[in-house]
């Protein structure tokens, strides 16, 4: 079930402090075939929970504050993505390249935001760099839906073919990812407990005093950092000088953060980093699987320089199987795992009312990471929690799976669609304010609790232009 009390279980969470939170229901959130507004619900509600439980127990009082969950609020930040402007402009969120396009026998999702990107996948078709989409069009006629997806992904690009839900459950990486939980989740090692100040029934931000080492791109991790900065933690991103993160992209998710540049080839910068490192409680990584763990990042290596720290992971297709050192992004899930074949119809595949799975993602990471500090102030070690999103993906598809087991067919395109029939207005959920990068309008977040925050503490600056140090 996609409801909040599987999501706290997964957790870890004490199923007793779920009587804290409260709904507020608005017909017309997220409306989608799938219960995209239930899962939203829930990660956003499991989010906040395990941020007023940390925040309980930092402050010492004897009651977790309550925890109120409102659809609008939750649908608006679920697309901030296409809420923000910056001086009024609307964000470009996806390129020429980045779509759907006819196959010989089917269809094949493409994605090219980033020049690299664009370049593997006109490399993989064997097409000059200046190439326009017609002729891309053209040459992807005349080929199979599964040749292209094998072709692109050996080039290192993004493509996938658009799959059905049994065509997706028949194949390895989706009974590997099966075999998974929602949130991986344990210990590293045995360091001492956390120990927390103030213990005095003070009110404090969750994350207050907390260092987290921000190592994300483009939309889950960033959205869990984002929610980190919050609540008060000092969220540091660190990105390689190229390739550059996209403008619009940064603007959405960089509230509340700073973000430096550091080559971890060079060697100045690698002592700057491992100077981060030393000092930090929080590390949150969001490339691909194995694609750090040359520069001895995996989770292992850092828990070995840096007891008690927590290291959270987010990944397109989980770290297993035989897409496990497979990029990908939210709308190349949406189409491998049968969400745009049930969102669809047969003569046109669909899309989830927003970017579901990172999101949902996004927010079950953060609540990992708060639920991961809270246990090691009881017992310590060093801990790990691990996402991805197509496993988000199949714990949103599976009532729909079972439905189709039993005869009832709801998975099938043309199902009605759930969460009404009108979307609700976002605006008594957007904001404005000025910044280093111009006048924004946001979505403001969805993670309420009594006596938390309301906004960010910051707007984002300029992508890479703060020091590699901490407050």
């Amino acid at each position: 079930m996609t409801d909040i009390k599987f999501a706290w279980s997964e957790l870890g969470g004490d199923p007793a402090l779920l009587a804290r939170v409260s709904t507020v229901a608005r017909e017309g959130a997220l409306p989608a075939r799938l219960p995209v507004r239930e899962l939203a619900r829930a990660c956003v509600g499991a989010c906040a929970l395990a941020g007023a439980e940390l925040g309980a127990r930092r402050a010492g009082l004897a009651e977790v504050p309550a925890v109120r969950v409102d659809d609008g609020a939750v649908a608006a930040a679920f697309t901030s993505e296409r809420q923000v402007l910056v001086d009024g402009r609307a964000p470009v969120l996806f390129a020429p390249l980045s779509r759907f396009w006819r196959t010989a026998d089917g269809r094949v999702r493409t994605h090219a935001n980033y020049p690299h990107h664009r370049a593997r996948l006109l490399k993989a078709l064997g097409m000059s760099e200046d190439a326009d989409p017609a002729t891309v069009e053209a040459a992807l006629g005349e080929r199979s839906a599964l040749d292209v997806e094998d072709a692109v992904f050996a080039a290192g690009g993004l493509a996938v073919a658009l799959r059905t839900p049994q065509e997706w459950a028949a194949h390895e990486q989706a009974a590997a990812i099966a075999a998974r939980p929602l949130v991986e989740r344990g210990r590293l090692d045995g360091a001492r407990a956390r120990t927390f100040a103030p213990l005095d029934g003070t009110p404090v931000l969750p994350a207050a005093g907390l260092r987290v080492l921000d190592l994300t791109r483009v939309l889950a991790g960033p959205v869990a950092t984002r929610t980190l900065a919050l609540l008060g933690a000092d969220v540091l991103r660190v990105d390689a000088p190229h390739p550059a993160e996209l403008p619009d992209q940064h603007a959405d998710t960089g509230f509340g953060k700073r973000s430096a540049l550091l080559d971890l080839t060079a060697t100045a910068d690698r002592r700057v980093f491992e100077e981060l490192l030393a000092a930090a409680d929080v590390v949150v990584a969001g490339y691909r699987p194995g694609a750090l763990d040359r520069f001895g990042l995996s989770p292992e290596a850092l828990a070995e320089r840096r007891p008690g720290l927590v290291v959270a992971q987010v990944s397109a297709w989980g770290a297993y199987g035989p897409w496990g050192g497979r990029r990908g992004f939210d709308s190349l899930v949406q189409a491998a795992t049968g969400i745009a074949a049930v969102e669809g119809s047969a003569e046109r595949p669909g899309a989830l009312p927003a970017q579901a799975l990172d999101h949902g993602t996004g927010y079950l990471l953060a609540a990992g990471v708060l639920r991961a500090l809270t246990e090691q102030s009881h017992d310590g070690g060093s801990r790990f929690v691990r996402l991805a999103l197509a496993r988000t993906a199949a714990w949103l598809t599976e009532d729909a799976r079972m439905d189709e087991a039993k005869g009832k067919g709801t998975a099938k395109a043309g199902a009605p669609k759930t969460g009404g029939d009108a979307r609700v207005d976002p605006q008594p959920w957007l904001t404005e304010a000025d910044g280093p990068i111009g006048r924004l309008r946001y979505a403001l977040p969805p993670v309420s609790f009594d006596g938390g925050p309301r906004d960010w503490a910051r707007p984002p600056g300029p992508w890479g232009a703060d020091p590699a140090r901490w407050l």
